[in-house]
């Protein structure tokens, strides 16, 4: 039985047993993965899984079932139990549901057709000999891996409500060792685009260029100066900090921006931005986990908070009308809020004009540990970090194994200019976080 038939039984089952007010969220996902080492396929995983949460209102108490079986008499039995776990709540909880009649932007990518195994296999060793043809250093123990993904999700509520949504990803993943005489470096560069217009080749050889970049890395003084942060360094302590932004822990008090609505909290040069469609990613929407229509909105304005993240229950708490950020990890996970397409917007200046104005500092290309040496609620961080110095305006030598430390709130306001050079990290989660260069006016830098 599919979706749609098994649908159609669980709104007779829900009519049957007197239940006016459920939803149904469906999730359908296949995916294929391998990676060559030394020249051969090393690991070949594949998986399909689909599933489907009931949520319902009994009594006024909420209820919620979820199952990986499609029949009728398993529709039924959905129901029930959705109903029993409903009756056996002591807390009442308010199942927000979506009215019909909201207004879907058109998404602007076209999803492409899944490539086939033999195609994904041969991409794979391509990319592994792109690899070791990029640079004479490359050594064994790099490896190519290629991921599919296609995902299938469905919303139907009783407020009749009906959406559907298609997304697949292709990711290609080059992971480049590279020696030097005694000294090792490694580096890796991800790409998510059109199996049809990927570029094995330049993945391989930006893997290979990042690790050579690194060999012959020094140290760098322990001092306070400005900083630099690359695209892709900001964009991971944007990911780590996002939840500050999210109205589910503002309302919980695990944000420090609690109350600063309308104030100023960032630089001016700060304009913080959240859309669902962002030009030419895979991961594009027109709704949310709850079915409620997704925006853009700017989340900072030239250093001012505008908003937060809100799904319905957190907007109905706020007096507010939802962001369209509710999210779900999985079919059967509870409603959360996530960002979509999140970055920094790009202001003016270049990276070399951002090194001239720092003259004499660091530029950090990679941050580490954002598990274990970053706090999301209070924004404190201490980071091991690697990248170049900048000295007299240019990039000069490598360093390495430093410790950048500081406050994320604090880093937002201390941010003296923004680049013209906005990169959005590759779009495998649901979240895709993007960032420019960012000149920092003053960090505080642990090396020897």
């Amino acid at each position: 039985m599919n979706y749609q038939e098994f649908k159609e039984e669980v709104i007779k089952a829900s009519k049957e047993a007197g239940i006016e007010t459920y939803e149904l969220y469906y999730e359908a996902t296949e995916s294929t993965s391998l990676d060559v080492y030394l020249h051969e396929v090393n690991t070949f995983n594949s998986s399909a899984v689909a599933g489907v949460c009931y949520r319902c209102i009994v009594d006024g108490k909420a209820g919620y079932a979820s199952t990986e079986s499609f029949s009728k008499e398993e529709a039924e039995a959905l129901v029930e139990r959705a109903a029993d776990n409903a009756r056996t709540m002591e807390n009442e909880e308010e199942i927000c549901l979506c009215e019909k009649g909201e207004e879907y932007q058109k998404i602007s990518y076209d999803p492409y057709e899944m490539p086939s195994t033999d195609r994904m296999v041969k991409d794979a060793l391509a990319c592994q000999e792109y690899l070791y043809a990029a640079d004479s250093r490359i050594q064994d123990g790099s490896q190519t891996n290629i991921i599919a993904e296609k995902s299938e999700v469905c919303l139907d509520n009783s407020n009749g409500v009906s959406l559907k949504n298609t997304k697949v990803l292709f990711a290609a993943v080059a992971a480049a060792v590279v020696a030097d005489g005694e000294e090792k470096n490694d580096s890796f560069e991800i790409r998510v685009e059109n199996p049809a217009t990927m570029n094995l080749e330049e993945v391989a050889k930006d893997a290979a260029r990042r690790a050579v970049d690194k060999l012959g890395a020094g140290s760098v003084a322990t001092q306070t100066c400005p900083v630099v942060f690359s695209q892709k360094a900001m964009a991971d302590l944007l990911r780590t900090f996002s939840g500050i932004f999210s109205a589910e822990n503002v309302q919980k008090g695990m944000s420090l921006l609690k109350g600063k609505e309308q104030e100023k909290v960032a630089s001016s040069c700060i304009t913080l931005v959240d859309t669902p469609f962002f030009e030419n990613s895979p991961v594009q929407i027109a709704f949310d986990a709850e079915g409620c229509a997704t925006k853009e909105k700017e989340i900072i304005k030239e250093g001012v908070l505008t908003t937060f993240l809100h799904n319905m229950k957190t907007a109905k708490k706020a007096g507010v009308k939802t962001t369209g950020n509710a999210s779900k990890a999985g079919y059967a996970d509870e409603i959360s809020i996530r960002p979509l397409h999140f970055y920094i917007k790009p202001q003016q200046k270049s990276f070399d004009e951002l090194l001239e104005l720092a003259q004499n500092g660091v530029y950090i290309t990679e941050v580490g540990g954002l598990h274990a040496g970053a706090n999301p609620v209070t924004g404190d961080f201490s980071l091991q970090s690697s990248g170049f110095l900048i000295e007299d305006g240019k990039k000069t030598r490598p360093v390495k194994s430093f410790t950048v430390a500081g406050n994320f709130y604090s880093l937002l306001e201390n941010v003296k200019e923004v680049g013209n050079d906005l990169k959005m990290n590759p779009a495998i989660t649901s979240s895709v976080m993007g960032s420019p260069s960012i000149l920092v006016s003053s960090m505080s830098i642990a090396g020897k």
